[in-house]
């Protein structure tokens, strides 16, 4: 995602918003004929932690820029033995435990409080469903992600305390990301990928 060399017609812009501006310069372009808006919450070369992405200009920047579904990709570490190395989560639930970050636009002079019973678009989730499918790419059609503040990882206590709650993947960035694009009205589901199994499963050598 960090290069967009996937889109056509690329141009990049710069966008500013209410709370400072984006994680990057926003790249704006095409796949096929739909008109698409790129940012890289964490920065080109991933030079920004989780927690100091600034998720309310990027979800602005979004909003401003008439974005109406957002696909939001992510690293997720698996929680569940069948949750294995490469496969697709199509995240339909969250426990929110980061500790640090603001959640809403509306800390100020407004006060609105957002239904987020059902938090991913299921419209969306349905949609990448039917592509995985399409395309016989490993997925699960829904799980709970649990959100950490991060930078560090857990400990093994925490990892197996996140299994009990049932929980089956865990990551550092879904959450205030979704929370803000209901706040703002837009559509959003994660492409979440396993890339490792967290640290209750002891590694095989």
């Amino acid at each position: 995602m960090y290069d967009a060399d996937f889109l056509l017609e690329p141009r990049i812009v710069a966008v500013d918003t209410p709370f400072g501006k984006p994680s990057e310069p926003v790249t704006l372009g095409k796949i096929g004929s739909v008109e698409v808006v790129v940012i890289p919450r964490h920065g080109k070369g991933h030079i920004m932690n989780p927690t100091n992405v600034n998720y309310r200009a990027n979800i602005w920047a979004m909003k401003q820029l008439g974005v109406t579904r957002i696909i939001a990709p992510c690293a997720v570490g698996s929680l569940r033995e069948e949750l294995r190395l490469g496969d697709l989560v199509f995240t339909d639930q969250f426990i929110d435990r980061t500790t640090k970050r603001i959640s809403t636009f509306y800390d100020k002079e407004k006060v609105c409080h957002i239904s987020t019973a059902e938090p991913f678009c299921p419209e969306l989730r349905k949609l990448l469903m039917g592509s995985a499918e399409k395309l016989s790419l490993p997925h699960h059609k829904s799980g709970t992600n649990i959100v950490i503040e991060g930078p560090r990882f857990s400990t093994k206590a925490e990892s197996n305390l996140f299994r009990s709650w049932g929980c089956d993947t865990i990551n550092m960035t879904m959450v205030p990301e979704c929370v803000l694009a209901r706040e703002a009205e837009i559509c959003y589901a994660a492409v979440a990928q396993v890339t490792d199994y967290d640290c209750w499963r002891d590694l095989i050598v």
